[in-house]
């Protein structure tokens, strides 16, 4: 058969996945290039046997990089994500990492990574519809509060 140009709907899962599999592996593979190694951190709460929340990520070139940080609806406001937070941050430094980077849609989110000890440093207004893009930092090396 030939030639196909696929277009949305008509493209397979597994032919989805490979390119963005693809993309992770090529990304990879000019980080291993350059001395990089992505490493995945992670930490979790559980409570019996239900997950309450978590936070992921990967550390590469001595530095966090968080991908989610996520508390359950009914354990928000107790403290859960900040505890998450810093935990990962403390793994994140006995793994040689100096600082963390994260980012959010979410303008009351950047502001609670601010009381955290990030520090904004990149802000793109109306990223997606009404929500805002922050770009995050924080040095690990020292308390980070501002």
């Amino acid at each position: 058969m030939g030639r196909q140009w696929r277009t949305t709907g008509n493209i397979h899962e597994k032919d989805l996945r490979a390119v963005s599999d693809g993309v992770i592996q090529h990304g990879q593979n000019l980080s291993r290039g350059r001395g990089g190694s992505a490493d995945p951190i992670a930490c979790t709460l559980m409570e019996e046997d239900d997950l309450v929340g978590g936070v992921t990520g990967r550390t590469e070139f001595r530095r966090l990089f968080i991908n989610y940080l996520w508390v359950d609806a009914s354990w928000r406001g107790q403290g859960i994500g900040t505890e998450l937070l810093h935990r990962l941050e403390a793994l994140a430094l006995e793994h040689g990492c100096c600082d963390a980077l994260i980012e959010t849609l979410d303008d009351s989110v950047a502001h609670w990574y601010r009381r955290c000890g990030y520090r904004l440093v990149a802000h793109l207004p109306q990223y997606c519809g009404p929500w805002n893009r922050h770009t995050l930092l924080k040095d690990l090396r020292s308390d980070g509060v501002e």
